[in-house]
């Protein structure tokens, strides 16, 4: 009896070996869920419905997208962190919702150690703006005049513990630069105190500010990512007047811990075709987004990057421990 039992369990072990990376392969045979973290319309929904539209076709399966927009991303990433680790329940968001979140307000989980990340669809920029009647012209003479005219200038944020709060706080603890935070209700009021001349520098979506480029009361500076936009290559990056310094919005999959291997390559090579395919490539410049479709080294040097950004500008910001 003993020996047919343990003959039994070898079998229905090696039944589930066999079987998973067959079911694995066979991903999907039904409906995907993809929970999104922000409200429709942002570049991380746009995102997200670009994905979901390709991989629909692609796969011959619904990807359906559902919004759940709230401080931090939580109720999201709750819906994928308690789902069923069998690539059926997929989370898309940005990193500050990952990385950031937890360093600010009280989470019944760490996100960063229930997810695992799978690829980017792209990686959002901002850019610098200042008033043109500055007696500046670049990023360089900008930050020396705030240097030599400290707590006299101001920037605004678009709400709190996001980037437009934290990067220039980042950015001018970096340079020694003392400039007043202005806060604004969202960017488009942020945007309007600009235009106006209420503040004097604001690092929002490049997205919106790049069609503002021609305005007569704005001057843009600099872009925040690693590299310069196709869409504004004389736009030189922060970087290359502070070497380092790269702040921009990471947008992509992620799944429960323990999905299987094969169901993540599947999706990291869809995306990674996806955004290779010419019409997606030029949507997603066209919005001031660096197409991605990165690999899992990728991902982690990105999420490196910013674990460190958000960790410091959090104590540049002065932010308590939740």
């Amino acid at each position: 009896m003993n020996l047919n039992r343990r003959t039994a369990l070898a079998a229905v072990a090696a039944f589930a070996v066999l079987s998973t990376p067959a079911y694995a392969t066979d991903w999907p045979t039904k409906p995907v869920t993809i929970y999104v973290t922000t409200a429709a319309g942002g570049n991380t929904d746009i995102m997200a419905r670009m994905a979901a539209e390709f991989l629909t076709a692609k796969f011959g399966k619904t990807f359906v997208v559902e919004n759940r927009p709230s401080a931090g991303g939580i109720q999201a990433t709750t819906q994928v962190v308690g789902a069923a680790p069998d690539g059926y329940t997929l989370l898309f968001t940005h990193s500050a919702a990952i990385l950031l979140a937890p360093l600010v307000q009280k989470m019944p989980f760490d996100p960063d150690k229930r997810l695992t990340p799978v690829t980017n669809v792209g990686t959002g920029s901002q850019v610098v703006a200042v008033k043109r009647s500055l007696p500046i012209s670049n990023l360089s003479e900008f930050l020396a005049y705030a240097k030599a005219n400290p707590k006299k200038l101001n920037f605004a944020a678009a709400g709190t513990n996001n980037i437009s709060h934290l990067a220039p706080l980042l950015l001018f603890k970096r340079t020694g630069v003392e400039v007043v935070m202005v806060p604004s209700r969202g960017e488009p009021q942020a945007i309007s105190d600009l235009v106006a001349g209420n503040v004097d520098f604001y690092f929002g979506n490049t997205s919106v500010l790049l069609a503002q480029r021609e305005h007569p009361a704005i001057r843009l500076l600099a872009v925040g990512t690693g590299q310069r936009l196709a869409t504004a290559p004389d736009l030189p990056t922060v970087s290359e007047t502070v070497p380092g310094f790269v702040f921009a919005s990471w947008n992509g999959f992620l799944v429960p811990n323990g999905t299987p291997n094969e169901i993540v390559a599947k999706l990291r090579g869809a995306i990674a075709e996806m955004v290779k395919e010419p019409k997606m490539s030029a949507r997603l410049l066209s919005l001031g987004i660096l197409p991605g479709g990165q690999s899992a080294e990728q991902v982690a040097a990105a999420y490196q990057n910013d674990r460190r950004n958000f960790g410091e500008a959090v104590k540049a910001a002065g932010v308590p421990a939740p």
